[in-house]
């Protein structure tokens, strides 16, 4: 299915009268070459279901059923439901459109198992993140859109800068790779930043619930005092002799720590 014959994004925009808005963190792709390469870089099969958050006026939307895909739009911004709505009805059945906030969204309501590809808004792109991950969603994967920075932190690894509570939690559950980037010259209208796509596979031996809940109070503390030793910032749960009944060496600091290392550590908390 093609929507070559659609206005371009741009055009439809302006004949709407619509700009982007601070309050949802609006930044719009509205390159169709670069919303292809997206979907392509997601790997979906024919007829897949896909979840996608933020819309807008609908550049990813096309690309993803233009590769043949059954679509969950989500979108919080009412003004852009007549352009979604143009396109549903082109759609064949294989777009539908949930106006809601993807924050307050019961997962129950949406299909398990599904893909979700998204450029997400940059204000709410890490809780949405966290909830997929640790929730009961089990999407087959995800190809997202996020702030370089926070990209770079999902994909980092331990030693590095970048490292810290969010690679842990991703990267305990998902295999991830940034896979695309992109400069702000690239969005309407342009961030202050840099952005970049991040292919999450999750793993399929990932942690149990009871795990990953103690792996997130685990890194809370040691990440939050990164610069102290294990023995200091993790004395809440028995400092020194709680490093040792892990294997770990307490005089090391979070950013020392594998995801493993930290997985033990999750795994010594009393239950």
């Amino acid at each position: 299915m093609s929507f070559d014959d659609l206005p371009p994004l741009r055009d439809s925009l302006a004949a709407a009268g619509l700009g982007a808005r601070k309050s949802f963190g609006q930044h719009f792709l509205l390159d169709l070459n670069v919303t292809r390469k997206i979907v392509r870089l997601a790997e979906l099969t024919d007829g897949e279901a896909v979840i996608e958050v933020g819309p807008g006026p609908g550049g990813l939307t096309r690309a993803l059923l233009e590769a043949g895909a059954r679509v969950v739009a989500i979108e919080a911004d009412a003004r852009f439901l007549p352009l979604l709505e143009a396109l549903a009805a082109r759609a064949d059945g294989r777009l539908e459109l949930r106006h809601a906030d993807a924050l307050t969204v019961d997962p129950a309501t949406l299909p398990k198992g599904a893909s979700i590809v998204a450029n997400l808004p940059y204000n709410v792109g890490t809780p949405l993140l966290i909830g997929w991950l640790t929730g009961i969603l089990n999407p087959r994967a995800m190809t997202l859109m996020f702030q370089k920075e926070v990209a770079d932190r999902i994909a980092a690894p331990p030693g590095s800068e970048a490292y810290g509570r969010l690679s842990v939690l991703v990267q305990a559950l998902c295999e991830a790779k940034v896979v695309m980037e992109l400069p702000a010259r690239a969005f309407t209208p342009p961030p202050k930043v840099s952005s970049a796509v991040v292919r999450l596979t999750p793993k399929p031996d990932r942690p149990p619930a009871g795990l990953v809940d103690a792996l997130q109070r685990v890194t809370a503390a040691a990440f939050g005092q990164r610069r102290k030793m294990l023995r200091s910032s993790l004395r809440a749960f028995g400092g020194e002799a709680f490093c040792v009944q892990a294997g770990l060496d307490a005089t090391h600091r979070a950013e020392e720590l594998s995801v493993d290392d930290f997985l033990r550590l999750a795994a010594s908390l009393p239950s």
